[in-house]
């Protein structure tokens, strides 16, 4: 039980990271967003470097070459996860308005909460369900700003990529637990991949803008931090933690995401934002119990 809050607790870590997302690309300046990805998965693989150079003096030393030695199952769950749904999620920002997009995308803690259920050992509550909806509830407001969303069967496709976002990043998590045996290590293999990837997108896509000033610091700091750590921490937290709370606590980067703007400058404060804290918290409270 010890080794599962500890692992709870070190996945919530990449909630706190990716709180810092939105802030970190809108300082990034005009890098286009492949990329950026390309830049800061970079960064995220020397992450994993750092990660493999520690196990090594630890005594599990293992040539550089023999960690893309992965099944080829792990290498699709891997590609799956980290490019698919990057891939998808800026697919549905150039295909549909960014809010109806956004709300759409974090489906994906209440789907965790719900595909979890079918892993050996879980089982779905009913006040999992219940903290998941309060959760998704103070998003939605967060999302929208209190204004509501307007539907448009001209932006289906961009829908259908913001739904896929939601589907892959939760089938990821979850299919991330059943491949228990999969060192978190193997993520560093996941970000060079994925870093390649986004090189080719930028060429086929995008016209290479490069960042200024104190931009370069935001790219490092995304790299470093919810494009690196955090993918390392969550991996960690679904195959050790419980997966099931760590769904209902994600709702809290959005949340928190917002704070982080509003402490910034970047957003204006309003009431909004205190009655989706009190929805994602109490979310929490609730679906994590006992």
């Amino acid at each position: 039980m010890e080794e599962r809050r500890r692992g709870t607790l070190v996945g919530s870590t990449a909630v706190l990271l990716w709180a810092t997302l939105a802030t970190l690309t809108t300082l990034s300046g005009e890098v286009p967003p492949f990329q950026l990805l390309a830049m800061s998965f970079t960064l995220a693989f020397l992450v994993g470097v750092g990660l493999w150079v520690w196990q090594g003096r630890r005594g599990a030393a293992v040539r550089l070459r023999d960690r893309f030695r992965l099944p080829a199952a792990v290498w699709a769950l891997g590609i799956y996860g980290l490019f698919g749904y990057h891939f998808a999620y800026f697919m549905a920002l150039r295909l549909a308005p960014p809010v109806e997009a956004g709300l759409i995308n974090y489906l994906w803690p209440l789907l965790i909460v719900l595909f979890a259920a079918f892993l050996p050992g879980e089982r779905l509550h009913g006040r999992q369900i219940v903290g998941a909806l309060l959760g998704f509830a103070g998003a939605g407001l967060i999302v929208t700003g209190g204004q509501g969303l307007s539907i448009n069967p001209e932006y289906a496709a961009g829908y259908a990529f913001a739904v896929a976002c939601g589907v892959i990043w939760a089938s990821y998590s979850v299919l991330s637990r059943r491949a228990g045996a999969v060192p978190t290590s193997a993520v560093g293999a996941f970000c060079a991949a994925v870093a390649a990837l986004a090189v080719v997108c930028h060429l086929l896509f995008e016209q290479t803008v490069w960042p200024v000033g104190w931009a370069w610091a935001a790219v490092i700091g995304l790299g470093l931090g919810p494009v690196g750590a955090a993918f390392y921490t969550w991996d960690y937290g679904v195959k050790r933690g419980n997966i099931q709370t760590l769904g209902t606590i994600a709702y809290a980067a959005p949340l928190l995401s917002t704070a982080l703007l509003v402490a910034v400058g970047l957003a204006e404060p309003s009431w909004v934002l205190v009655v989706a804290a009190l929805l994602i918290v109490g979310g929490a409270i609730v679906g994590s119990r006992g």
